[in-house]
């Protein structure tokens, strides 16, 4: 007799309807010869013809693919065979002895079985299943495709191989990942960003190169990556952590976190999974035609990209109904069929217990993301004590900069309306020294020298009047079009040669040109050009919260995290940063794992941090949608105190996973790479700068005058617009401070 479930499945959102290829028993009959040839069945310790038979993965395909061709539907079925298999070989060779070097030296070869070149590429001599599966099915795939695909297709297969030491170095820690953290890793280890390349090549879709890495296109790949995770983990949840021991799966995960039973926590998975499937299509129906055109796609190029968005979707659709069939997994009452339409729920209150599932199943929860109204009295922001476990410095250099940040401020014109801009006159002088930049910058570089202090507090005045200027602006009147020509000229006022900007039409061109002048010149031009990008990241991240005002839509969670960073201008900061530090740190260790675990951690927890103190600001005062606080009250149909407990809990685990990662993953990272005296050094000091950085953000909240209630009164009805702070997106990323942060 089968053990209890855990859990009731919950009732999934499900708006598209699962279809069957016909060439599924050929499929079937293939991939079981193919499984045997390759010697993963009997004999292999691993599986034998029943457990495939069983598991049926040629159905999983045929649902998930369901218009490819006989032959093309048998060569993703022997994919997704060799994944599993893989699967199944880590844990019964690795995991459960917890033998992390013999994992390593097994990952380290598979990558050789990938070669770019699509004929007379060496490889070595199969050793195992899973190394003489690969080397077949690479073989037989990549002469269709593009080098581009190649070289993302063979990436994402070494991701979903090699995080699998993440998973098991918590196994062996006995360490349940925090919720932001899972997400991000689970993106790897599990394995759908490699199917989504399949998908392209199924569908005979192939993403452009040329805007692979774009926002629209990360994002239809993260979020079908986050909903096929989570929906697996639901489906998952008894055979991997009451059987396996394993503890990276999203149900167990909110259940240490929420400290809640697992019934409500597999609810909130499916929350999680609903937003994300939204989000999806939110993506796909926004933000795919602008890409469009902003790109000038051709017509052919449109029709890929579209198969590929219709490819993922039937893909999700098809997932579903294989985990209902698969032995696999747990499934025992699924229904497969969506429930009726429910009535909606209010949108101001938390879902009533009789509607959540059918409300989840219809998307009708979606609604709070819409229904929220702006400027609600909310009282004193709430700030409980936060961690923080690194001592703050401050440079000797502080009243100087001081000095003249006020004094470039105001001959760059940031201190005065900008001629024939309504809305323009967001900062006085009273203003700019209550904000008093060169605090924060004085704690995230103690050890500046007066000048390196003094540009970069100029630079955090800088992005800080452009992220209220933005919104004041632009986010008034909803001028996107407005906004994307700002971005387009203050791209001009960053040359990468010896090309002259064009004459500065407004306090903003005016001082990012002369910021560019005094930072960029002397750098290298590969350092320019990427230093550059890191601007344009800010840029557009400005222009997705004006997007989202003019929709009057509060964020999805994970987009909101994700997107927070960006900004906050966290990439431009970061590579300030590490050119402090020179070269003795290859790209490789600050592409790595630890370092960019590290990174994230503390990106999140300024953010967040933030969005404690500057919640009645933001939302009482600015009318604001992005905050955190916000967005974990609308997710949960929860109250302020509630969600400040959540973001509050959120913010110390980012703190802990930091520490966490400082102390086990840096020496393990160190060790595998081999790493010398002076890369070690270096990156040393690079933590120390992200630590000095978390500290120096909390002190400028902590002593600026920005946040206080009686702050906020006295300064309703200053320059800008009525309230007093400037209103809008962009006032939500640090205002001031956070931005600083980055």
């Amino acid at each position: 007799m089968p053990p209890k479930q855990p859990f009731e499945l919950p009732t999934f959102y499900l708006p598209w309807p699962a279809r069957l290829n016909p060439h599924v028993e050929q499929a079937r009959v293939h991939s079981r010869a193919w499984a045997r040839g390759m010697g993963m069945l009997e004999g292999s310790g691993i599986w034998e013809t029943a457990d495939l038979d069983a598991h049926d993965y040629a159905l999983l395909c045929a649902y998930t693919h369901p218009e490819c061709s006989a032959d093309v539907l048998s060569l993703v079925t022997d994919w997704y065979v060799w994944v599993f298999f893989f699967d199944d070989h880590f844990v019964e060779a690795f995991k459960r002895d917890r033998d992390r070097a013999g994992a390593k030296a097994y990952l380290d070869r598979l990558p050789a079985f990938m070669p770019p070149e699509t004929s007379g590429a060496a490889v070595p001599e199969p050793r195992n299943p899973v190394e003489a599966g690969l080397a077949d099915l690479w073989a037989r795939t990549v002469p269709a495709m593009s080098a581009g695909w190649r070289r993302r297709f063979a990436q994402s297969t070494v991701n979903l191989l090699d995080e699998s030491l993440w998973e098991l170095a918590n196994i062996d820690e006995g360490r349940v990942a925090n919720p932001v953290e899972y997400v991000e890793m689970r993106r790897k280890v599990g394995g759908a960003p490699w199917s989504a390349g399949l998908v392209e090549y199924a569908a005979a879709a192939e993403v452009p190169d040329r805007v692979a890495a774009s926002r629209p296109l990360l994002v239809l790949r993260d979020t079908f990556a986050d909903a096929v995770h989570l929906r697996n983990d639901l489906f998952s949840y008894q055979r991997e952590v009451e059987d396996e021991g394993e503890l990276s799966n999203g149900v167990l995960v909110l259940e240490t976190f929420l400290g809640c039973g697992t019934q409500e926590a597999a609810e909130r998975v499916n929350d999680l999974l609903t937003s994300r499937m939204q989000q999806f299509e939110h993506t796909a129906l926004t933000e795919l035609p602008a890409l469009f055109a902003e790109e000038e796609l051709t017509p052919a190029e449109c029709a890929r990209v579209a198969a590929y968005a219709k490819g993922l979707q039937d893909w999700q659709s098809g997932g579903h109904e294989w985990h209902l069939r698969s032995s696999r997994y747990m499934n025992e009452g699924a229904a497969a069929a969506s429930p009726a339409v429910a009535a909606a729920p209010d949108p101001a209150a938390g879902p009533a217990a009789g509607v959540r599932g059918p409300a989840t199943a219809t998307g009708a929860t979606r609604l709070r993301s819409y229904a929220y109204g702006p400027h609600r009295r909310v009282g004193p922001s709430l700030v409980p004590e936060l961690r923080m476990p690194y001592r703050l410095r401050l440079s000797g250099h502080l009243d100087a900069a001081r000095s003249q940040t006020v004094d470039w401020c105001r001959r760059m014109g940031i201190l005065q309306p900008q001629p024939g801009v309504p809305g323009s006159h967001v900062w006085d002088a009273r203003r700019l020294h209550g904000y008093d930049l060169p605090l924060c910058a004085s704690g995230l570089h103690p050890d500046a020298d007066e000048e390196e202090l003094v540009l970069a507090s100029l630079w955090l005045a800088w992005g800080t009047y452009g992220d209220d200027y933005y919104p004041a602006v632009f986010g008034r009147t909803g001028d996107l079009a407005g906004a994307r020509a700002s971005n387009d000229r203050l791209m001009l006022c960053m040359p990468l040669g010896d090309g002259t900007p064009p004459p500065p039409a407004n306090a903003l061109e005016r001082g990012l040109a002369d910021l560019w002048r005094r930072t960029a010149e002397p750098m290298a031009p590969a350092e320019r050009g990427h230093f550059r990008s890191t601007v344009e990241v800010m840029l557009d991240a400005w222009l997705w919260e004006l997007s989202n005002e003019a929709q009057h839509r509060v964020p999805d969670p994970v987009d909101y995290i994700e997107m927070r960073r960006a900004t906050f201008g966290s990439d431009m900061t970061k590579y300030l940063c590490r050119l402090r530090r020179g070269f003795a740190v290859p790209a490789e260790v600050y592409d790595s794992g630890p370092v960019r675990a590290l990174e994230n951690s503390a990106m999140d927890y300024a953010c967040l941090l933030n969005d404690l103190f500057s919640y009645q600001k933001e939302i009482e005062y600015a009318g604001e949608i992005h905050n955190g606080v916000l967005v974990v009250q609308t997710f949960f149909g929860i109250g302020y105190p509630e969600a400040v407990r959540i973001v509050h809990d959120l913010t110390t685990g980012r703190m802990r996973e930091f520490e966490h990662v400082l102390e086990t993953g840096l020496p393990v990272l160190y060790e595998d790479l081999g790493a010398p005296e002076e890369t070690r050094a270096a990156l040393d000091g690079y933590v120390r700068d992200l630590q000095n950085w978390m500290a120096g953000i909390l002190n400028w909240h902590l002593n600026v005058r920005r946040y206080g209630a009686t702050e906020l009164a006295e300064d309703a009805g200053g320059p800008g617009l009525p309230g007093g702070a400037p209103v809008g997106l962009g006032t939500s990323a640090a205002r001031p401070g956070a931005w600083a942060g980055r």
